[in-house]
């Protein structure tokens, strides 16, 4: 372990996560603030439409956003490494042009379909302008290229500064509307300036740090033509696209086949188990967003990026095993303080799932390193034959054993995911040496006016 942190590499992975995960523990605790007096401020059913709003607006985001951040470090990292601006540039263009795009699009569908959805969302009469006002941030949320330039200049301390804005802003709008009765039209003001304000902030930070590398002119957004440049850029963002789809979906379905086989009941009962769980894999995933920037610097025929997947990986899985003892111990106690003593019995269904935390939080590195030796298709088929699989066992489970064989086919579920994963993995290290990267010419500036119009 002494040799792991003389590593430089390791050292800075670790503290990236750290600025991540400080940022998100303030924030957090900021953005209670805002939901306290947000709760105090207007009446349930009012607190619940403010909460609706920014969902919607939230998810609409979510499905129309593509990976974008990934590609910037895929493409840009190994780029900059090489001193080739002219192509990290055209990674970031390209990128840009996609949120752009892939932004509007979603802002006029979630335009649309407000009216037919408002009344199922308790939105109608004055609430549905707001809703709708609201909806324009859709393109700001959804756009994850300015993340992904802090990331590949290797500046997660903005970042980590960055996730602050927004809670700091909502938590001293919200004192502000409560206090001054602006009622529920001042909290949505509240959460619309702080989200845009967030966004903004992110976006300037990026500005300074391309203007700072002499790399400015990369947010000009080109689609078409930046893609022509790229070797497989589409294929690599649809891929991430899908995958990352189906990850989100992971969750949902889950919760669906529960409700359907067992009923209400048991699937709330799933619901506060799986929260759980997703709240005590967050240090992996921080871990994860350090991760994958590092190893995208590395050349993928040495031993070094591999290495440095086996050591994060176990100081993951080290973690893994923490939090599975804080689960035991303080798992009950947790859910009866926040929940109430009649969900206690998500207990039983915790302490199943949480032996999943070794598999998992030792098998996060997997798929970064299969998408830096190009096998992302590969990392989506085994994504998709594992999800596929989880499924139907979750199905047969329940039938058989109700909320254990969920539990059960979690666990399960997610050992098949790490072991598709790491086959690839092991070959990929295996044929390391044969590894040829995709040919990165470096093009001469394109012509400004012919590339906007592209």
């Amino acid at each position: 372990m002494k040799r792991w942190f003389a590593d430089g590499v390791f050292r800075a992975v670790l503290r990236n996560a750290g600025y991540l995960g400080s940022g998100k523990l303030v924030g957090a605790l900021l953005g209670l603030i805002a939901l306290a007096w947000a709760g105090r401020g207007l009446t349930p059913a009012m607190f619940g439409v403010l909460m609706i709003i920014h969902v919607y607006a939230t998810g609409a985001g979510a499905l129309v956003k593509f990976q974008t951040w990934q590609f910037i470090v895929r493409y840009g990292a190994p780029a900059l490494q090489r001193g080739d601006k002219i192509y990290a540039r055209d990674s970031i263009r390209f990128a840009f042009g996609l949120d752009i795009a892939s932004g509007l699009i979603g802002m006029a569908l979630a335009m649309v379909a407000l009216p037919l959805l408002a009344d199922r969302l308790d939105m109608a009469g004055d609430t549905l302008p707001l809703a709708w006002i609201y909806c324009t941030l859709v393109p700001t949320m959804s756009a994850a290229t300015a993340v992904g330039v802090l990331r590949l200049l290797d500046r997660f301390d903005l970042i980590g500064t960055q996730q602050v804005v927004t809670p700091i802003l909502r938590a001293i709008g919200a004192t502000i509307a409560y206090f001054g009765h602006l009622g529920f039209v001042g909290f949505v003001a509240t959460w619309y300036i702080a989200d845009l304000a967030g966004d903004l902030v992110l976006w300037a930070m990026a500005a300074r740090e391309l203007k700072r590398h002499g790399m400015l002119d990369a947010f000009r957004p080109g689609l078409f033509g930046a893609a022509r440049r790229l070797p497989h850029a589409w294929g690599f963002v649809w891929t991430t696209n899908i995958a990352h789809s189906i990850a989100a979906a992971w969750g949902p379905l889950s919760n669906l086949i529960v409700a359907g086989t067992l009923g209400p009941i048991a699937a709330g009962l799933y619901k506060i188990a799986s929260t759980l769980m997703d709240s005590t894999s967050k240090p992996a995933d921080l871990l994860n967003r350090g991760f994958y920037p590092e190893i995208m610097r590395l050349d993928p025929t040495s031993k070094q990026p591999w290495k440095l997947g086996l050591r994060v990986g176990a100081l993951s899985a080290c973690i893994g095993i923490a939090v599975i003892l804080l689960v035991m111990v303080g798992g009950k106690p947790v859910i009866g303080l926040i929940f109430g003593r009649k969900y206690l019995d998500a207990f039983d269904l915790l302490r199943l799932m949480a032996w999943s935390l070794v598999v998992s939080t030792a098998a996060f590195p997997l798929e970064s390193l299969l998408y830096m030796v190009d096998r992302q298709r590969t990392a989506l088929a085994m994504q998709t034959l594992s999800a596929a699989l989880y499924l139907c066992l979750l199905y047969a489970l329940t039938r058989l054993w109700q909320l254990d064989g969920a539990g059960i086919a979690y666990l399960v579920g997610t050992v098949l995911t790490g072991l598709l994963m790491l086959i690839p993995t092991l070959i990929s290290y295996r044929d390391r040496a044969q590894y040829r990267p995709h040919p990165h010419p470096a093009p001469p500036d394109a012509d400004p006016a012919l590339e906007a119009v592209a």
